[in-house]
Formats: C-alpha cells, structure tokens, sequence
C-alpha cells in the first residue's frame, strides 16, 4: 500500500510560480510512474503530467507544456510539480498519483492505483 502526500499549494498571483511535492510511503517508490491531476472547482478531475519510474520518459497536457515541469528524486521517495506562468484558470486541487504501468493512456484517472489527498492551488488575477 503507498501513501501520498502533497504540498506546496497556496495562494500565488498569476504569472507567478509554485512547486509542487508528493512525498510517498509504504512502496518502493521506483517501481511507480507518477502522475499529476487537479480539479478546478465544480469540474471533473484533469490529466496534468506523468513520469515513468525510470524518470526519462514524461508526459504533459497539452496546455501545461512549457508552464508546468514534473520530475522525480527516487533518493526522497519525492515526486515535484514545478509550475510556471501559472494562471487564473490553473486554480485547483492538485492530486498526485501512483501507477505500475506506463503506456498511451497514462492520463486516465483509471490508470493510477494510489492518490494523495491534495493539495490547493490559488491563482489571482
């Protein structure tokens, strides 16, 4: 059983930066691709990056490539967001996730076995 944990959320201005951790527990950390969704309020849950276990393959939505950066410190069981340019619309909880398989389909919710609790992301305009 993992457990995660994020922080790093809060309230920023928009153009602004935050950087995002998941710290996870219980697993071996590197045997886990990781994933980072969030969910604007009153929406359903969004894709917003992946990394596979061995840290040379990411995947990003289209809209948060060039603003947002996810990598992976396997020595601190620790997953980062690093989010750039951040906008209003980028308010939301952001969720980390854990999966044992990569693939094509990487940003579907259902690929991901274990989740943090989240972590709230303010942007003011």
């Amino acid at each position: 059983q993992v457990q995660l944990a994020e922080s790093g959320g809060g309230l920023v201005q928009a153009g602004g930066s935050l950087r995002l951790s998941c710290a996870a527990s219980g697993g071996i950390f590197s045997n886990y691709a990781m994933g980072w969704f969030r969910q604007p309020p009153g929406k359903e849950r969004e894709f917003v990056a992946a990394i596979k276990w061995s840290g040379d393959n990411t995947y990003y939505a289209d809209s948060m490539k060039g603003r947002f950066t996810i990598s992976r410190d396997d020595a601190k069981n620790t997953v980062y967001l690093q989010m750039n340019s951040l906008k209003p619309e980028d308010t939301a909880v952001y969720y980390c996730a854990a999966s044992r398989t990569w693939g094509i389909v990487q940003s579907i919710t259902q690929m991901y076995a274990y989740w943090g609790q989240g972590t709230q992301v303010t942007v003011s305009s």
